[in-house]
């Protein structure tokens, strides 16, 4: 007999990795608790760049429209000479949207206001976090794990299906497992300050000294806030002044100017620089997510959005298992995200070289729009498939008409907890919806119409081809084979029946 657990799913962590997880299962229906030792809200900028892979993520969790109207974009650099010149030029390559990407232009808001708007649509969804309630030991089975907990409401044992680790990178969960962390220690301390400052134009993100590491200092406006971050290297083995006296001291050393003058200091951290990747992210019904699993330094913007793609990963593999989909499924959560993050931290290393030269540019490659899981388990197409898209694959997005001549996007069609199956010439009432399942037809007594050539281009299918997109925006599957398509679909869960 089963164990009687009193939620699926316990969430260690309240941050951006922990509250995607959560947003998740609340519309999937799953039950859960999610728990943070803090006792408030993280009130700092740290991640503060969301990543265009991340807004179309958003986009499906319903709060795309609240973080753009939060936040902005990315301001021009303004780089210092030595002699007081400057040079104005873009930080961040630039590409125009297309319809197979929407969204080319990352977004800056400091992750305490990403966090509150992700926290505001969680309790949309009937949910909140419960702030200084601490996960100190947890035991587990086959059948699932017990938690200890403490917090405001005293001592609580709490039996669960499945633990998340979103706990960071001092990780209690990660620790308690003893999964190895390994990694380096990159040999760079630095300062990140959120302040009320005068003296320096908000329309810039300010550089001073790139041409000398220990001396350089970077001042970027916040959006959505009247706050500046200061961000600056600091020697290794020297404590820093983090005070707003302290902080205007080091401004003015290492830019040459007296007229920058700071009013106070919400939020400042002093750290050393990291890059290390557990070696596991799963051991029996216990995960890891976020920084808990992959800690690196902040070049390149990719943490938060690293952290939110893990639990987006996960989330609907859990429900899957919850509805009694085979529990193999999970094992495709460390095979498909841990290859991500190792690539993710030689990115970021990468960058971070740069910085040191004054010469950092972020390209494509940040934008995480790229990023598939073609070797996955879960990603399977006929083998002659070449040169096009392909399962494992971040599934385009593309402007389609419906039957009745309204505009539509396979976005909006996607958005939701569900798979979305579509069908290229396909034979009508060849497949029966099912729950879980949204299918689409193109061509002749199908109800979506390409008239704009759009998903002919980014999906490129044969006649009578199935594209089968995973609730996570990747390709699923591409079939002809509708039997094969069955045998797929109770692989991850889901039936469908042929007529």
């Amino acid at each position: 007999m089963k164990e009687q657990c009193a939620v699926d799913v316990l969430i260690c962590g309240a941050g951006a990795a922990g509250l995607t997880l959560a947003i998740d299962l609340a519309r999937r229906g799953i039950s859960f608790r999610l728990i943070e030792k803090s006792p408030a809200p993280f009130h700092g900028s740290r991640g503060k760049g969301i990543q265009p892979r991340t807004l179309e993520i958003f986009e499906d969790l319903g709060i795309l429209d609240r973080i753009t109207a939060a936040g902005d974009v990315y301001p021009p650099e303004r780089r210092y000479n030595e002699d007081g010149s400057h040079i104005d030029a873009e930080v961040i390559e630039l590409s125009a949207p297309t319809s197979a990407e929407p969204y080319q232009q990352p977004m800056m808001l400091p992750q305490f206001l990403t966090e509150q708007v992700m926290r505001e649509r969680l309790l949309e969804l009937g949910h909140r976090p419960a702030f200084g309630c601490e996960l100190v030991s947890f035991e587990q089975n086959s059948h699932g794990v017990t938690a200890y907990l403490v917090g405001n409401e005293g001592e609580q044992t709490l039996r669960v299906r499945w633990l998340i680790g979103a706990d960071g990178g001092r990780s209690v969960v990660r620790r308690t497992l003893d999964i190895g962390f390994p990694g380096q220690t990159l040999g760079v301390r630095a300062i990140v300050a959120d302040v009320l400052m005068t003296g320096l134009s908000r329309d810039y993100w300010h550089r001073f000294s790139t041409e000398c590491m220990t001396m350089q200092v970077a001042i970027c406006p916040l959006a959505g806030t009247e706050l500046f971050q200061i961000q600056a290297p600091i020697p290794l083995d020297t404590e820093v002044d983090l005070s707003a006296e302290g902080l205007m001291n080091l401004v003015a050393e290492r830019t040459g100017r007296q007229d920058i003058h700071i009013d106070s200091v919400s939020w400042a951290s002093a750290y050393t620089m990291n890059a290390r990747l557990a070696d596991h992210y799963r051991v029996g019904q216990v995960f890891l997510i976020g920084d808990a699993a992959h800690i690196h330094p902040p070049t390149g913007g990719q943490g938060l959005n690293t952290s939110v793609q893990d639990a987006y990963n996960l989330g609907w593999k859990l429900a899957a298992v919850t509805a009694d989909a085979p529990e193999a499924l999970l094992d495709t959560y460390e095979e498909e995200r841990r290859p991500v993050a190792a690539s993710m931290l030689g990115l970021s290393t990468r960058l971070l070289d740069g910085m040191k030269k004054g010469n950092m540019r972020r390209g494509r490659e940040v934008n995480q729009l790229d990023i598939g899981y073609p070797h996955s388990s879960l990603a399977v197409q006929p083998a002659e498939r070449e040169g096009r898209l392909l399962a494992g694959d971040r599934a385009p997005d593309a402007t389609v008409r419906d039957a009745s001549g309204h505009s539509s996007r396979l976005f909006k069609l996607f958005q939701g907890a569900h798979w979305t199956l579509l069908g290229y010439e396909v034979e009508r009432g060849s497949l029966k919806p099912a729950a879980g399942l949204h299918i689409h037809r193109f061509g002749p007594g199908g109800d979506l119409v390409d008239d704009q050539r759009q998903f002919n281009d980014a999906y490129n299918l044969d006649h009578g081809e199935w594209v089968l997109v995973r609730p996570d925006g990747y390709v699923g599957a591409i079939f002809t084979d509708v039997e094969k398509l069955h045998g797929y679909l109770a692989q991850v869960g889901l039936s469908a029946e042929a007529f």
